[in-house]
């Protein structure tokens, strides 16, 4: 693993949410697959969606946002590109899920918001 020197402060922020946030996307698409009667259905919202379906979204995406997240403490250029296109997917379902389980869904709501700016701002600096 590259050391935190070769990492700018807004990458290595993105990263180690990316990790975190990818744990915890995985573990929600985890519960929501093996305790489908924990979620409480929400007639009154305005997406209906099986969630069975929706946990396994969440795992899939979960892995590969860990996967990205360890790729880009290593270094890697395409893990910037790829984080923030699966920040953005992640940001979207769990703004969809936020009927579900509030407090998750708006907490890696904002992890994903997060991961996308700090990954757009880049680590700028001063040359010469």
């Amino acid at each position: 693993m590259a050391s935190r020197k070769h990492l700018g402060g807004w990458t290595f922020l993105a990263a180690v949410l990316m990790v975190l946030g990818g744990i915890m996307t995985i573990l929600e698409g985890i519960s929501a697959l093996a305790h489908n009667r924990v979620f409480a259905e929400s007639p009154d919202y305005f997406v209906r969606y099986s969630l069975t379906g929706w946990g396994w979204i969440h795992l899939i995406l979960g892995i590969v946002i860990l996967l990205a997240g360890l790729a880009l403490f290593r270094g890697a250029v395409w893990a910037r590109m790829v984080g923030v296109t699966l920040a953005g997917i992640a940001a979207l379902t769990n703004f969809l899920w936020i009927p579900h389980a509030p407090f998750w869904g708006i907490v890696l709501l904002a992890f994903n918001v997060t991961i996308v700016w700090a990954l757009c701002a880049g680590d700028r600096r001063r040359v010469g």
